[in-house]
């Protein structure tokens, strides 16, 4: 690769039509804070979705047309001009592409799926899309669509001219449909008979018949089929257009578990953007399973990376005392067995009515695909029942991996053992999926949808033993991460994936990675939150005691450490407490909002905001802060040192407490962070200790009781401190690509009585300086409130390779064996560098 990626910084592109202010982030935006992205370490621009999608849209993954670059963001031009600026300053740009799905939610905006509804099969574009055109797939043969609002609702259809596209269309409320040639006379005709002649049939909504695959169960984002060689080509000219340009660097692949063979799909992809551009996908991995080393990419975008890097700095001994508290809370413990129960209930949940059309397309194509006589006495519901339950026992998105052979085979013969009146319903099914047909295609992309809606969607939205571990990836029912966990599963993606992406906060991230800072920390101090909850619960009472619970640790992780709160931050939490409400699914949802129980939610929260509660959750709170800032700190570090190809999500290098979208797609404040990072490198030029003065120059008084505990400066400083870290690591990396690129991963331990507060790596290669080819050690503190409460490090120390080891943080010069409290003494983070390989840090923009 001409220019080698060392980490990555995700920038969220939107036009103007997709903020009320009309304010927008394009080509042009980006190329602008390509200076202070050079500046801050980073190698390579990552890019939301770049295609033309909905003007609305703030995220891109709606894709209305994959041939033009979207002109909202400055079209092809306006990416090369951003290219050339990069690319000058030695930047390079990885794209996200999305090649599941389709934006359909207003057909006219999509040429193809426009030509599809009105030539029916007979459109160049019918093979494009996941269609199903069967007689029996409950729209008598025709494009089912859920649009009707009601059962029998053709009463208001009507026949109108659109201006826009100079076409005569069918009519209903603010949906507009083509007409087939030859379907019609004029705008004077029966709408309900010209309906009947279409090539699509308008759907009650309610009625699940769905004709056409779907991103999960999002009815405006239709799948494609990737399949055909005819629809990759279409699909990725352009892209295939920007690497003979040498324009782009890298791609990440959007969901591609969703594509009838991702294996096949990411070996083309391969094959069209070469070896030497980096790829990686977003593959939400069980826990225990692993990559298939088959597939022709770098690794994961990180959720992997995430569980790793939060679960270290959780306390482990609070589990018990928090599974109790969620207990009495929410009826349930919320460990590993009740998570993994309520894991398969939701997923039957889900299968049986959110995805009931993807289950009915899939048992129709297990008896088209049987050609044998197993199962043939199996009834339509004892198919069904045994399908949806046996998608829900599937562990992983999908199974049909090749390192993943035994799963269904095993749980197929679980089943069969626990549930013996199964057995032939089994039996059909499993002969095809033997088939190698449509049935097996099908299941596979059915696991995924299923995992998705029933875990991700809806449990991670009730469970509430630690809110913080609900992340996409994650397993709340293990109570964070063991140190030899973590060590070997670093030394696992230094090995396998050393060029995997690490991720902390991303655009899909429930809670941004300080945010979850926040939230752990309530590990630390388990009984007073416990008390926190008794009292807030008897004063202000939740209208639904477990929503309550799970609402109450996200509102701690978003609280001013300063206790000011604004009507901006309620409006923020009034949203979030909706959304959270209707993907739990219990008291209201999206298809049925109880708006008595929405307004009781927001009024309980107004009341947390504002009422006599308030100012004991200000003070918890501020504790928390103080160990999140640290735990935030450490953590950042361990990321940006560890095995991987780090990324840092847009705003990401400051502090910020933000929760899921849109909360975490607001602006940011860029020049802020340019005029903080300007002055960081004018002292870089000027003093030999450039955080120490940076961290100075920031500090601000002491309010409500902030300076107590260790660090009192970083209350006031935790953007600059947090800025320095970002980017002395960043900058290491690309001074010395190899020693992370390639490099050998091993564990730092502590020794001495506070030895369990210290979490540390070393990387190196073979030929780096130092013992053992080791050059570069990070260090981090766990549990820092419960370190302030056994009055410091005490005797801890820390024994170092051989030579001396400098800082690059604080320029503080280190040799042996050393006190744990001298290398903290500034900062509950260090980043030791070997004095042979160059370790001052880094002079200004280099």
């Amino acid at each position: 690769m001409r220019r080698p990626i060392t980490s990555t910084y995700r920038l969220q592109l939107r036009g103007a039509h997709a903020d009320p202010s009309g304010r927008h982030f394009g080509f042009a935006e980006a190329a602008a804070l390509v200076p202070y992205l050079r500046s801050l370490g980073v190698s390579h621009l990552y890019l939301s979705p770049i295609f033309t999608s909905v003007k609305e849209s703030n995220h891109n993954y709606d894709v209305t047309d994959p041939t033009v670059v979207n002109p909202e963001l400055g079209g092809i031009e306006g990416l090369r001009e951003l290219a050339a600026v990069a690319h000058a300053a030695g930047l390079g740009i990885v794209l996200d592409i999305v090649p599941n799905h389709l934006g359909v939610e207003t057909p006219r905006l999509n040429k193809w799926w426009w030509d599809v509804l009105k030539h029916g099969q007979d459109s160049e574009y019918a093979s494009y899309f996941d269609l199903d055109w069967h007689d029996d797939n409950g729209a008598g043969g025709k494009l089912g669509l859920p649009v009707l609002g009601s059962e029998g609702d053709e009463k208001e259809f009507e026949l109108v001219h659109l201006d826009d596209i100079d076409e005569d269309v069918l009519k209903y409320y603010d949906h507009y449909f083509p007409l087939a040639p030859g379907s019609f006379g004029g705008l004077d005709d029966d709408p309900r008979d010209v309906y009947r002649r279409q090539h699509y049939k308008l759907m009650y909504w309610r009625d699940g018949v769905i004709s056409y695959r779907r991103f999960f169960s999002v009815n405006g984002l239709a799948g494609i089929r990737q399949e055909d060689p005819l629809v990759f080509e279409q699909t990725h000219r352009v892209l295939r257009q920007l690497i003979c340009e040498d324009v782009i660097d890298g791609i990440r692949v959007d969901h591609p578990d969703g594509l009838a063979d991702p294996f096949d799909y990411l070996t083309r992809l391969r094959g069209l953007i070469g070896d030497n551009r980096w790829l990686v996908v977003e593959k939400i991995l069980g826990v225990n399973e692993p990559l298939d080393p088959r597939l022709a990419v770098d690794g994961t975008t990180g959720y992997d990376a995430m569980r790793e890097l939060d679960g270290i700095f959780v306390d482990r001994s609070a589990e018990d005392s928090m599974s109790m508290l969620a207990l009495r809370q929410t009826g349930s413990t919320w460990d590993e067995a009740a998570i993994e129960a309520a894991e398969h209930q939701l997923k039957r949940d889900v299968a049986r009515s959110e995805l009931g059309a993807e289950i009915r397309r899939l048992t129709r194509a297990i008896r088209r695909d049987n050609f044998s006589t197993a199962g043939s006495t199996v009834s339509d519901e004892e198919l069904t029942s045994t399908v949806i339950e046996l998608v829900a026992a599937i562990p992983v998105y999908r199974a049909d991996y090749i390192s993943l052979s035994r799963i269904t085979s095993s749980v197929v013969a679980e089943m069969a053992r626990k549930f013996p009146s199964r057995s032939a319903a089994l039996d059909l099914i499993s002969a095809a999926l033997l088939a190698n047909g449509e049935a097996k295609t099908r299941f596979a992309q059915v696991c995924g949808a299923v995992m998705a809606k029933g875990v991700e969607d809806t449990l991670f939205y009730r469970a509430s033993r630690l809110v913080a571990l609900q992340e996409v990836g994650g397993a709340p029912g293990r109570f964070g991460v063991a140190a030899a966990e973590f060590h070997l599963l670093q030394q696992e993606r230094a090995n396998l994936w050393p060029l995997a992406m690490t991720s902390l906060t991303t655009h899909d991230t429930k809670r941004t990675e300080d945010t979850r800072a926040r939230m752990i920390e309530i590990t630390e101090t388990a009984s007073e939150f416990a008390e926190l909850v008794h009292q807030v619960c008897a004063i202000v009472p939740s209208p639904d005691a477990a929503a309550g619970h799970f609402l109450l640790q996200n509102i701690l992780g978003v609280w001013p450490h300063d206790g000011v709160v604004t009507d901006a931050l309620a409006a923020r939490l009034h949203e979030y407490a909706i959304k959270a409400s209707r993907e739990a699914g219990v008291n209201t949802s999206w298809f049925d909002q109880d708006e008595a129980y929405e307004k009781a939610i927001i009024d309980w929260v107004d009341a947390i905001l504002y009422g006599p509660a308030t100012s004991l959750i200000s003070s918890y709170a501020a504790r928390l802060h103080r160990g999140a800032v640290q735990v935030s700190l450490g953590r950042k570090l361990l990321q940006l040192v560890g095995p991987g190809i780090p990324d840092t999500y847009q705003g990401q290098e400051l502090f910020d407490l933000s929760l899921v979208d849109p909360d975490n797609r607001r602006f940011v404040d860029y020049t802020m962070r340019s005029q903080l990072i300007a002055r960081y490198n004018e002292l870089t030029e000027s003093t030999s200790q450039p955080v120490a003065h940076f961290l100075a120059e920031g500090a601000t008084p002491a309010q409500n009781g902030e300076q107590t505990g260790a660090y009192p400066e970083l209350i006031g400083t935790i953007d600059r401190a947090k800025l320095a870290v970002v980017c002395e690591g960043l900058r290491l990396r690309r001074e010395h690509p190899g020693i992370f690129a390639a490099g050998d991963h091993q564990a730092v331990f502590a020794v001495g009585e506070a030895e369990n507060h210290v979490v540390g790596i070393a990387r190196g290669v073979e030929d780096a300086p130092g013992a053992d080819g080791l050059a570069v050690i990070a260090l981090a503190t766990r549990f820092p409130l419960q370190l302030e409460e056994r009055g410091g490090w005490g005797e801890t120390t820390v024994t170092l390779p051989q030579g001396a080891w400098i800082d690059r943080l604080t320029g503080a010069r280190f040799e042996g064996t050393v006190d744990a409290a001298d290398v903290f003494a500034t900062l509950p983070a260090a980043l030791l560098v070997h004095e042979r390989l160059g370790a001052e840090p880094s002079r200004g923009v280099f």
